[in-house]
């Protein structure tokens, strides 16, 4: 029974730290080295050395600088763009270091694994942080930004206190990240898209959603069904809005009934 509950104990840091370092690394690496370093958390001896005062003083620096730069509309998406080349290694580096001293197998097979879980809670956090940045008002960032702090060190305490209960609010935060991260993709691509559109670089896409080109001609369909798979296409790219949809497809139906009753 022991030997099991410490299986359940380690598998809950490795997430738990893999989790939280895709959304403050700098967060996480606090929450371990003052924990270690106070005897509060018993850390494997792979990963005492954030205990190391060098590393609690420049990971506590950083998460000053952070704590800052999130919280501006524009600057964290840069921040989170440049943390792409950060967070993902640095979380798979602690989780491989999580499993203590065991085979080379096994903490790569925990650095993998905790690289891919770093990866898309980063992909949902710089995602979902991008989204956020088309509205004008700077609210809403500092309340994704706060939300996200108090997440990283309330997730942690749970996943080191109640491994059990973290890890099934683990499962249901992939099951709500497979559902949303196509959702937020579309909606980036949307964005991009916008832009490209205001930049001249999507002219004819441009010029159809201004009604100055058929819908139609936007596919350039022979059937109604071609046109509508066509725009569908468009819809699930990111390319169109769900407005933009519904009325393009409209538009096409009445195209295409026009030239059926001439």
């Amino acid at each position: 029974m022991d030997e099991y509950q410490q299986l359940i104990s380690v598998i809950s840091l490795t997430m738990g730290v893999s989790w939280a370092s895709g959304l403050n690394l700098y967060a996480a690496i606090l929450v371990l080295g003052l924990g270690g370093s106070v005897g509060g958390i018993d850390l494997p001896d792979s990963l005492a050395v954030v205990q190391d005062p060098a590393v609690i003083l420049a990971a506590g620096l950083m998460y000053a600088v952070e704590f800052f730069a999130d919280k501006i509309p524009g600057v964290d998406t840069g921040w989170d763009a440049l943390h792409t080349f950060i967070r993902i290694p640095a979380g798979a580096l602690l989780a491989a270091n999580t499993v203590g001293d065991v085979s080379p197998a096994l903490q790569l097979a925990a650095g993998i694994v905790g690289g891919s879980v770093t990866s898309v809670t980063h992909a949902a956090k710089a995602s979902t942080r991008m989204l956020i940045n088309t509205s004008p008002e700077p609210v809403s960032n500092w309340m994704a930004s706060i939300s996200e702090d108090v997440a990283v060190f309330g997730g942690l305490w749970v996943a080191l206190n109640h491994p059990v209960l973290f890890l099934i609010g683990f499962v249901v935060f992939l099951l709500l990240l497979i559902w949303l991260l196509p959702k937020l993709w579309r909606g980036i691509a949307r964005i991009f898209r916008k832009i490209g559109q205001w930049l001249g670089l999507s002219k004819e896409t441009n010029d159809a959603l201004a009604g100055d080109t058929p819908a139609a001609e936007l596919v350039q369909p022979r059937s109604l069904v071609e046109a509508l798979q066509g725009l569908d296409s468009l819809h699930q790219s990111g390319a169109l809005s769900d407005a933009e949809y519904a009325s393009a497809k409209a538009s096409v139906i009445a195209e295409h009934s026009g030239a059926g009753a001439n």
